[in-house]
């Protein structure tokens, strides 16, 4: 998977679309990119980058120059494939949800559709709401998230204040917290250069983060190999993909 990780990286795709073309989750794509080989992806997963990279085979894959002109079509593939994914399972079926789930899902949906094709957007416009929706990933890993969209939709009048849904406590000393940092902004108090070292610190502890990935790749590169050694196998393939997954999620329970 070396050569499929290089053209990631090259032409600068998001491994969040990248995992939605596939039809998997983020966690599964990092669990693909930590495998040895392409051959070992299931069938069906392994044709699909074949497709988005123009190839038929894994040596065409090993002899790819990745320029301008490769990255352009290998976007546009992504893109369509993204689009025609959307069009297959988005909005075709909501039985699963209330009436009123139904009408917020479709406010939302409407108001998103009506930024993208204002005639004013530019990529500003896009990009916030690329923003959105990376802000609406990472939600349930990050509770502070939640409490920020409470601040504002309390201080912009749409709810009382004293509305708490979310652990209250918590949320109260950071909207005390928030409102400072806010008041400190919006009165001039504070500047880029009286930030600068906090700044840095935000730099690098972002830094940290991304070697701390990386770190995790090589972590369950090791799993899969302890796992295939446990089972017996050499590589991971379509009919024992599901057994491999499952012993490497029962060897990381040993570890934590």
């Amino acid at each position: 998977m070396k050569d499929v990780n290089r053209i990631i990286s090259e032409c600068n795709l998001s491994k969040v679309k990248v995992a939605r073309y596939l039809g998997v989750s983020r966690q599964m794509l990092y669990n693909y990119l930590g495998f040895d080989e392409i051959s070992e992806l299931p069938n069906d997963k392994k044709n699909k980058l074949f497709k988005l990279f123009g190839v038929e085979s894994e040596v065409e894959l090993k002899n790819l120059i990745i320029d301008s002109k490769f990255t352009e079509k290998v976007n546009a593939r992504l893109n369509e494939g993204l689009l025609d994914s959307f069009k297959e399972n988005s909005f075709n079926d909501l039985k699963g949800l209330s009436k009123k789930d139904q009408e917020l899902l479709s406010d939302i949906f409407n108001l998103l559709k009506d930024k993208l094709t204002d005639d004013n957007k530019d990529e500003c416009s896009y990009n916030t709401i690329k923003y959105l929706y990376y802000y609406l990933q990472t939600m349930e890993q990050v509770p502070e998230l939640k409490y920020i969209l409470a601040y504002f939709t309390k201080y912009n009048g749409f709810i009382p204040v004293g509305e708490y849904i979310y652990d209250e406590d918590k949320q109260y000393t950071f909207e005390g917290i928030l409102y400072s940092a806010m008041m400190l902004y919006s009165n001039g108090n504070a500047s880029r250069s009286k930030v600068s070292e906090s700044h840095k610190k935000f730099e690098m502890d972002i830094e940290s983060k991304k070697e701390e990935k990386l770190s995790r790749t090589e972590e369950l590169n090791s799993f899969k190999q302890i796992a295939l050694q446990e089972l017996g196998y050499n590589s991971i393939n379509e009919s024992n993909a599901k057994e491999v997954f499952e012993k490497i999620a029962e060897i990381m329970s040993r570890k934590f």
